[in-house]
């Protein structure tokens, strides 16, 4: 058994959250931005690195959200338990972020951005277990 540690951001502005599309493992899956811890990186780096890697951008003023306290058994690797992170950010380059508005139009990109509206927002929008308590949570939340 084998642990990988994920972190994602929380991105919400105008009453909508941002979600990630991506067409991996030969699975399409909408989740939360973000990805997996690399050794000798904190978490808070790990959250900064992923945003500028996938989306090209600077967030700020992570607050801890959301740590998943149960056993999870990765989707795409079932010799690996899951640990989950998840941070409210914030950024001051919204313009920046190129979105779409469907789900899934990859128009030949494994990952595409876009918004969900929070009052659209439900655990059916996810695929991955730990996005779905999250999502159980900040309906609580907003």
């Amino acid at each position: 058994m084998r642990f990988n540690v994920r972190v994602y951001g929380l991105l919400i502005h105008d009453e909508s959250i941002l979600v990630t599309d991506e067409n991996r493992f030969g699975t399409q899956f909408t989740k939360f931005p973000g990805g997996g811890l690399e050794f000798k990186e904190g978490t808070v780096e790990c959250l900064l690195r992923e945003f500028q890697e996938e989306l090209a951008i600077e967030v700020h003023s992570p607050t801890l959200f959301h740590i998943n306290e149960n056993y999870v058994e990765s989707a795409f690797h079932k010799d690996h338990q899951i640990l989950s992170i998840y941070y409210l950010v914030e950024t001051d380059e919204i313009a920046s972020i190129k979105t779409k508005q469907d789900k899934f139009d990859f128009d030949g990109q494994e990952q595409i951005f876009r918004w969900i509206p929070l009052e659209e927002l439900k655990e059916s929008c996810f695929n991955l277990p730990i996005d779905k308590q999250v999502v159980q949570k900040l309906m609580t939340f907003i």
